[in-house]
């Protein structure tokens, strides 16, 4: 919610401001860059710490973030904010994927999952929507006042109702090396990609940091070959469940984040909508993405994740078409809205078991590689909003922003066909992974008591 609540209230906020798109973009991304360089740190950080602790404090810091982004004198002062938001949401979603799995059991990971990303739909829905109609009841500023009573909620639900944090004999320690050039390199990479529209691609800035984080992730690949106390081991980071869900979850991420800024900036540029009623409108997008998460659970369960997450790509490609279309035609909303229900639901068929594959790889036995799977989606969200900003927003730009998503999710489609997952040493002749229904035996009922690493 704290991600897209600013979406629909921008040309307001930027004019109230007085500052362009190229730079107002800025107040977009801020948030998903520093949310997504650090989720790998602070997905290990809940494994140190505790996962309900970190999750509470954590929101108390969003409190923080949210009040100062209501206050912000300034531009820079109000992307300060977001990204002190973005810090503070850094743990979140690491902790809940692993929160939510402990709660309802490793035999229900994909449910549980769905209603994780059930959860983000239903975020994603509230946020365009309460975004605006509170800047057109209240102006832009209220936005933000609106997450600290749900920050505090969250402390307090957090803290009575989550299962406490059971003392563990052995706490990971930080293989620094690892952290920090997996850090730099992410925070890097994401900054010059979304300094694009304000500098250009001939910037200094962004190809100095586009070579210093590329070099970042080639030290980080050097230190953790081999380290048996590696921050995240290399090894996993390509296995084929792993990788293959990354590149699914990236597509389908920056598609979001490109709809998402795109079709308010169309339906009240082109079609003179209003704050509050462009709101209503995108709220079909993310209420397809939350009704349709629990389907895409049971779904990954009994087909497969691979059928389902190929089945959602190609919805999404179906959805980004139609877009691309009624921008090219300067359609009207209820085509606009059609297509945001087929983007929505796109989304929601590859978010669960894209979700579910990467849990169940090595990688995502530890918080640190949730945590890198959370800044593959975050980071990919910035990079759609990016997508708008450097394109531009004039309905014929519209239609290649739209190409370029559509174009993505063909990418991940693709490489949803990447390998085959690995054999449980237990039982060779069955794969272990969502490529098979889990009811096709009771191997996964008998794994199920058994503790994850």
């Amino acid at each position: 919610m704290a991600n897209t609540v600013v979406n629909v209230p921008m040309t307001a906020l930027l004019g109230d401001l007085d500052a362009p798109l190229g730079r107002g973009v800025l107040v977009a991304t801020a948030f998903p860059v520093t949310l997504a360089a650090l989720m790998p740190l602070s997905g290990w950080l809940g494994d140190r710490l505790g996962h309900r602790r970190v999750l509470c404090a954590a929101m108390l810091c969003m409190v923080v973030g949210a009040a100062g982004a209501a206050l912000a004198p300034s531009l820079p002062v109000l992307v300060a904010f977001r990204m002190l938001q973005g810090l503070s949401a850094a743990p979140v979603l690491p902790a809940v994927m692993v929160l939510v799995v402990q709660v309802l059991g490793e035999e229900r990971r994909s449910r549980a999952l769905s209603l994780w990303a059930a959860a983000n739909g239903a975020g994603q829905a509230l946020g365009p929507t309460t975004g605006g109609l509170l800047a057109e009841l209240f102006g832009w500023r209220a936005v933000f006042w609106q997450i600290v009573p749900l920050s505090l909620l969250v402390v307090l639900g957090g803290w009575l109702l989550l299962p406490r944090d059971a003392p563990s004999a052995r706490r990971p320690r930080l293989e620094w090396r690892g952290a920090l050039t997996l850090t730099g390199g992410a925070a890097l990479l994401l900054s010059a990609t979304s300094a694009v529209p304000a500098l250009g691609f001939r910037s200094p800035a962004v190809w100095g940091m586009t070579g210093l984080g590329l070099a970042f992730i080639g030290v980080f690949v050097l230190v953790e070959r081999g380290r048996s106390e590696a921050f995240l081991r290399p090894r996993h980071l390509v296995e084929a469940r792993y990788l293959r869900s990354s590149f699914a979850v990236a597509a389908q991420m920056f598609a979001l984040g490109a709809t998402l800024l795109a079709a308010p900036v169309h339906l009240v540029g082109t079609h003179g909508m209003s704050q509050a009623h462009t709101g209503l409108a995108v709220l079909a997008l993310p209420l397809a993405m939350a009704g349709l998460a629990p389907v895409a659970g049971r779904c990954t369960e009994r087909l497969g994740g691979r059928l389902v997450m190929r089945c959602g790509l190609l919805t999404l490609v179906a959805g980004l078409g139609l877009l691309a279309a009624v921008a090219g035609l300067r359609g009207g909303a209820p085509t606009v809205v059609a297509a945001l229900v087929l983007v929505g639901a796109g989304v929601a068929f590859v978010q669960t078991p894209a979700a579910t594959g990467a849990s169940r790889s090595p990688a995502g036995g530890t918080g640190a590689g949730l945590g890198l799977f959370n800044l593959v989606r975050f980071g990919a969200t910035a990079l759609g909003a990016a997508c708008v900003a450097l394109l531009g927003t004039r309905p014929g730009q519209l239609v290649w922003v739209f190409a370029v998503c559509a174009a993505l999710a063909v990418a991940g489609f693709a490489a949803s066909f990447l390998g085959a997952d690995p054999k449980d040493p237990e039982d060779p002749k069955d794969p272990n992974g969502p490529d098979e229904p889990e009811a096709r035996g009771p191997r996964l009922a008998t794994r199920a008591g058994r503790a994850r690493p």
